[in-house]
C-alpha cells in the first residue's frame, strides 16, 4: 500500500494535511512542500529535528508514550487518531492475537434473524459483509452484490443514490478501514481491498492517502432505495463480544415515521419469493436456518 512505514506513513500525512496558522506559527515565504516542515512538528513536540525524521522515516522503533503523546498534540490529533499513532508503534508480538477472521457465531445469526423490524449485519474489519437479516438484505437489494460497504459506496453506481450524503459516507468508509488498519498493519484482507479499490476508485485512493482514522460512530443517516424511496434512519454499531474483529450494525427507524412505514414495505418484499439470485459471500440468514 506504500513505499514507506505504516507509522511513517501516518505521521506524514497529516503533517503535511496542516498549516503553520492551524499550529500558531508564522507562515514565510513560499514553501515547496505542503504543510508542515518536519523541523517545526519537531519544534512544536518538543525533540530534535534528528529524532523526528528518523520517526518519520521509521529508523526510530521504540519511541516512549511521552514523545507519542507530544507528536500527537503536535499533529493536533484527536483521541482517535492518537490511538492509532500509538497502535501504529506496536511490534507485532504486542499486538492483539484474536484479530483474525472467524465466522460470526450461531447467537448472533438467529439474534438478527428474529429482528423482523430492523436490519442489521455484521462486518468485518475491511468492512466486508459477514451476515446480514432478511430486511437489511432487502435494504441493499439496489446494488449488484451486497458483500463489502466500501466496496457499494465507491464502485457500484447505486452507491451515489442509495446514500445521499455521499461524500460524508466516503470519507467514513475509509476511516473505518484506516482505524482496522492500525490494529493489524499486516492484514492481507485490508491490503488487498486497498489496492484493488485504489485502482478502481480515484476518490477511494485519495481519501486513503488521507490518513483519516475513525470507528462508526452513532450518527444518523439519510438513505434512498429505490423502491420506497426516502429513509431516515439512526444506527448503532456494537463490538461482538469475542469477536472484537467483528461489529454489529443495526439500523433503526423512529416509530410512526415515514422510515417505520418504509421498512414495513421493505419486509414485505424480504417475504415475498424470489427468483434464484447469484450467490454472493453473504446469504440471506433464513437460508442458513
Amino acid at each position: 500500500m506504500s513505499n514507506g512505514t505504516p507509522l511513517g506513513d501516518f505521521l506524514r500525512a497529516r503533517r503535511e494535511a496542516l498549516k503553520p496558522q492551524d499550529v500558531g506559527l508564522p507562515e514565510y515565504g513560499r514553501r515547496r512542500v505542503p504543510g508542515l516542515r518536519r523541523e517545526e512538528v519537531a519544534l512544536l513536540a518538543g525533540v530534535s529535528s534528528d529524532y523526528y525524521i528518523r520517526l518519520e522515516q521509521g529508523r526510530e522503533n521504540s519511541p516512549s508514550a511521552q514523545v507519542l503523546e507530544a507528536v500527537a498534540k503536535a499533529l493536533k490529533l484527536d483521541t482517535e487518531a492518537a490511538d492509532h499513532l500509538n497502535r501504529l508503534c506496536l511490534a507485532a508480538s504486542q499486538r492483539p492475537r484474536d484479530w483474525s477472521e472467524a465466522d460470526v457465531s450461531q447467537q448472533l445469526l438467529q439474534l438478527m434473524d428474529g429482528w423482523e423490524h430492523t436490519p442489521a449485519f455484521v462486518v468485518g474489519p475491511a468492512l466486508d459483509i459477514m451476515a446480514g437479516n432478511s430486511l437489511a438484505t432487502a435494504l441493499h437489494s439496489g446494488f449488484d452484490r451486497f458483500d463489502n460497504l466500501a466496496r457499494m459506496v465507491f464502485v457500484d453506481p447505486a452507491g451515489r443514490e442509495f446514500y445521499q450524503e455521499w461524500e460524508r459516507a466516503a470519507h467514513s468508509c475509509v476511516a473505518e478501514i484506516r482505524a482496522a488498519y492500525g490494529h493489524d498493519p499486516e492484514s492481507a484482507r485490508i491490503a488487498e481491498l486497498v489496492a484493488e479499490l485504489s485502482a478502481q476508485s480515484e476518490e477511494f485512493a485519495g481519501i486513503w492517502k488521507m490518513h483519516e482514522v475513525k470507528s462508526k460512530s452513532q450518527e444518523g443517516k439519510h438513505l434512498k432505495h429505490p423502491e420506497v424511496g426516502d429513509l431516515h434512519i439512526k444506527f448503532a454499531a456494537f463490538t461482538v463480544n469475542g469477536a472484537p474483529h467483528q461489529q454489529l450494525v443495526v439500523y433503526q427507524a423512529e416509530p410512526v415515521s415515514p422510515t417505520a412505514v418504509a421498512f414495513e414495505a421493505l419486509r414485505a418484499m424480504a417475504a415475498e419469493p424470489k427468483q434464484a439470485q447469484a450467490p454472493g459471500p453473504v446469504a440471506d440468514l433464513a437460508a442458513k436456518e
